[in-house]
């Protein structure tokens, strides 16, 4: 079916519709926090071969277009109208679950007796069983710790509840009613998406439907590839790294080659690290998703803000993603961190788009989004979980723009909770919800700036869990001459005698009165911060994203007063001895530990040991790691800058220790 642009933009709009208004009903019937105020769930319309046609506008995540739903269709046969197909299971669902808090239904779309459609939506529930309160810790080894898996099956047959099957998940979760009544506000939703694509085939007929649902698709393929050809041919290589696995201290790094021809692009992960041993790891089931390709979702979309959010998009798309690495985990890892690698996926493809297209590209974003929950014992015995805030960084500055402060172009469009409603629900007080200054990076065009938290306890029984803690060390890059951003803080107890930094959080235990500050990274800085506008970093004084002393240090400008004294600024600035820019500034850390261990030699100790079994991977890499840093063996350590100074003597054991691994490799496997 051919349909003109008009034509095609009111059955795009029509349909989108349709999923925005199963959208808001799951919201206005939801009981927990993650779905009526951080907006972590989504919905979608599929074809017949479950791929999406249909998207909300509204939705946080514009990016799960690119899933996984056909697996989990077949798994479930004999569909009859009424039908709800439920999983959460990362592994049976082929990666439409990525972890196990995200639970799916489904529901078949009948027409005079024939599917002619399925409605999706998904919700984060706030607590699905598992080893900690609200299911998410990144110390977790295997999937069986991290809560209860449930295999795609039928939740409702002919519109008749599973008891059976909400009395299990009740059993298996802290805040079992919350937990159900987000259930059946999502089945809510599909059965009202059934309705409304009723009336609309009704309108039009089931074939001139079906020609629709073609041609939507197809012209979203045809709009993104028009997109995709500004970048220019060629390959395009890039990495970056996490923090460490929270079991050792060693970097794992993402690692990416575009591969761009005619506007259809090709993904290659291979050289990315191993899978490691806690939940870190990316259930993809080696195949294209959205986790992979959300930094092109969001290239995309940017450059055609009206093209309809549909399958059509990823035809232009493709992924080599070999198994064994952390972007691509085997059963039974554990998952429930796997956002923490696709955001520095995220901040690779960015890094490699740059080199293709740098007028078109930010720096780096803040890189991650923590969203940090509150559990506290109840007076029955049980505990009660909420979310706190998910917790967000600054977006990277680009040429002739400011990053965008506390928000960044990666998942932070969840909303931010009413700190009301937080102190309301939970035994803690926010003393403190601000922005951060001086975190974003400074350059002529600044990084945004990241948000900060302080919570004080009201009981001895809280608790916090945390996930996404990432930019420990290794900070948001700047480009072109801008600054890396800020680094991830986090103090227990500022201020007090017993104040500590923390690393990574898997159950912080607080006492009434203790207190936890969460100080998020800024965006990376465009071009030269001494060629900033002094008047704008004046207002960025005055408006608190930068302080005096940064202004002075970072920017050259000297405010005395509330003004900017411009004769000193311009003494300041002409005694400077600038060095050409470069195109990427990674900080010291990176730095440091790139003198050490390069690219060359990290995909060679890669291709060593991808020739292990699984089960020897790890702890002969972590070996390797700590012989030639043994500080890498401190669980406390988190800056390493002093002992990566020793660079010759750790690229002579570097070396002795990669060319000991291939006796090791022969014995181990």
């Amino acid at each position: 079916m051919v349909l003109d642009a008009v034509e095609l933009e009111i059955v795009s709009r029509k349909l989108s519709a349709i999923t925005d208004e199963m959208y808001f009903a799951i919201q206005r019937a939801s009981r927990s926090a993650y779905v009526k105020e951080a907006a972590d769930f989504a919905t979608a319309i599929l074809d017949v071969e479950g791929n999406v046609f249909a998207y909300p506008p509204s939705a946080s995540f514009a990016f799960l277009v690119d899933c996984n739903y056909r697996t989990t269709i077949e798994a479930v046969p004999d569909l009859e109208p009424g039908d709800v197909i439920i999983t959460n299971d990362p592994y049976r669902s082929a990666g439409l679950a990525t972890h196990l808090p995200d639970v799916n239904l489904i529901r078949p779309l009948f027409h005079e007796g024939k599917i002619v459609a399925y409605a999706w939506s998904f919700v984060h529930c706030a607590d699905i069983g598992g080893a900690v309160p609200s299911s998410m810790s990144p110390a977790l080894t295997e999937i069986f710790q991290e809560g209860l898996r449930i295999p795609p099956m039928k939740l409702f047959r002919k519109g008749v509840a599973n008891e059976d099957l909400l009395e299990l998940i009740r059993l298996n979760s802290r805040v079992p009613d919350i937990t159900v009544a987000d259930l059946r506000a999502m089945a809510g939703a599909l059965a009202l998406g059934e309705a409304r694509l009723g009336e609309f085939i009704g309108q039009i007929g089931v074939e001139e439907f079906h020609g629709h649902v073609r041609a939507v698709q197809d012209y979203a393929e045809l709009r993104a590839r028009d997109i995709l050809r500004k970048i220019p041919d060629g390959d395009y290589e890039f990495w970056d790294y996490m923090d460490d696995d929270m079991v050792s201290r060693i970097p794992v790094r993402v690692r990416v080659k575009v591969s761009v021809r005619d506007g259809l692009v090709a993904l290659d992960l291979s050289g990315t690290d191993p899978q490691v041993k806690t939940s870190y790891n990316v259930p993809s089931a080696g195949q294209r998703m959205y986790w992979l390709t959300f930094r092109l979702t969001g290239f995309i979309t940017t450059q055609a803000p009206d093209i309809p959010k549909n399958a059509g998009i990823y035809r232009n798309v493709s992924v080599i993603n070999p198994p064994g690495t952390v972007l691509n985990a085997e059963f039974p890892d554990a998952v429930n961190l796997r956002a923490s690698a696709p955001y520095r996926l995220f901040d690779s493809i960015n890094g490699a788009l740059i080199k293709a297209v740098p007028d078109l590209m930010p720096a780096a974003t803040g890189g991650t989004i923590i969203p940090f929950a509150f559990a506290e014992a109840l007076e029955d015995g049980t505990r009660k979980v909420e979310v706190v805030q998910p917790m967000k960084t600054g977006m990277g500055a680009m040429r002739g723009r400011d990053g965008v402060d506390a928000r960044d172009n990666s998942l932070n469009n969840m909303r931010n909770h009413p700190l009301e409603t937080v102190e309301g629900h939970s035994a803690l007080v926010v003393t403190e919800y601000d922005i951060r200054p001086d975190s974003g990076g400074p350059g002529q065009w600044r990084g945004g700036v990241g948000q900060m938290i302080t919570i004080r306890s009201m009981t001895d029984s809280g608790v916090v869990v945390a996930r996404g803690m990432e930019r420990l060390r290794f900070p948001p890059y700047g480009i072109f001459g801008g600054k890396p951003g800020a680094t991830l803080i986090s103090i227990f107890n500022r201020g007090k005698s017993n104040e500590r930094i923390i690393a990574k959080i898997h159950e912080l235990h607080m006492a009434k009165g203790d207190t936890l500050t969460l100080m998020m990274p800024g965006g990376g800085g465009y071009g030269d911060p001494f060629l900033r506008d002094p008047a704008l970093v004046l207002g960025d004084v005055l408006d608190g994203f930068v302080t005096p002393e940064a202004a002075y240090i970072d920017y050259g400008v000297v405010i005395r007063d509330g003004a900017v004294d411009e004769a000193q600024t311009r003494t300041v600035r002409s005694t400077r001895n600038a060095a050409p820019a470069a195109d990427f500034d990674f900080g010291r850390f990176r730095e440091l530990w790139e003198a050490v261990f390069d690219d060359p030699s990290m995909l060679e100790l890669n291709r060593r040991l991808m020739r292990l079994r699984k089960s020897s991977r790890h702890t002969l890499r972590r070996k390797l790691f700590e012989t030639v840093l043994p500080e890498l063996a401190d669980p406390a350590a988190i800056d390493l800058t002093g002992p990566l100074l020793q660079t010759d003597l750790l690229r002579t054991r570097f070396a002795e220790a990669l060319d000991a691994l291939l006796p090791a490799i022969e014995k181990a496997s």
